[in-house]
């Protein structure tokens, strides 16, 4: 999956690029931080960018062939922004595949446990996974319950958003309240 970037001409670069920025600027709200106890750290900004990411995949999966070929080069875009972050950070580069091999695995875990839940619709133990994630040295002391509404109330935002809107990488994503 993330691999697929690598020496791939994007037809859809316009619609990628456009549909990326939005979502990584809702991960980037103040409200997350600020109210909704997501550190304001490196790793919370990755935690909160996955959750947005995992919201737009989620959204796709059921999208015409477009949507998830969109869907797919966003995800790309992500590893590809967090590969370019790794770097400015320092890490030397025979250390970066190692590294991205984590953070794929870290987010196609969160993919797996927060999707659990949100099929089950089941709001505590959302909560419980984003805290096992977003602090996991205080999970259980933490409330992520203000985050885990958040995001059902924005899958519900996106599942209302039609495939045109998909198509073009126009979709939204509600602030938080």
């Amino acid at each position: 999956m993330i691999f697929g970037l690598f020496g791939k001409k994007n037809s859809n670069q316009a619609i990628v690029d456009r549909q990326y920025a939005t979502l990584t600027s809702a991960a980037r709200t103040p409200a997350f931080y600020e109210s909704l106890n997501v550190p304001d750290t490196v790793m919370g900004r990755f935690e909160m960018l996955s959750a947005v990411m995992i919201l737009f995949f989620r959204r796709t999966r059921a999208s015409a062939t477009s949507g998830q070929e969109i869907a797919q080069e966003i995800v790309d875009a992500f590893f590809q922004d967090i590969d370019h972050s790794i770097r400015e950070l320092g890490i030397g580069d025979n250390s970066v595949p190692k590294r991205m091999k984590k953070f794929a695995g870290m987010f196609y875990g969160r993919l797996e446990a927060y999707s659990k839940a949100m099929d089950a619709n089941d709001v505590p133990a959302l909560a419980m996974a984003l805290g096992r994630n977003i602090h996991p040295e205080a999970a259980d002391a933490v409330d992520m319950r203000g985050l885990a509404d958040w995001m059902f109330a924005a899958e519900s935002e996106l599942s209302a958003q039609s495939e045109d809107t998909i198509a073009t990488g126009s979709a939204t994503l509600p602030g938080v309240a």
